[in-house]
């Protein structure tokens, strides 16, 4: 691992270890939030953000877990 002068080592190896999982899960909040204001607005757009969102939430975590089991199996 190469030192930087902008991160602290801690900081680089948590981000380097968990970036993607944090990506995950605020994907998945912003689809929550987004379709709870849909719904209680009535408003179709943020419901169709919420699921445009859910949908790529969905397919980035089965990205996800099939990138860990490769991993795993190597």
């Amino acid at each position: 691992m190469t030192n930087s002068i902008i991160l602290p080592q801690w900081r680089r190896r948590l981000l380097e270890r968990h970036l993607l999982t944090v990506l995950i899960l605020i994907e998945l909040i912003l689809s929550m939030i987004f379709i709870s204001i849909g719904y209680a607005k009535t408003n179709l757009y943020f419901r169709g953000v919420g699921v445009g969102l859910l949908i790529a939430w969905v397919t980035s975590a089965v990205a996800y877990f099939l990138k860990r089991i490769n991993d795993k199996k190597m």
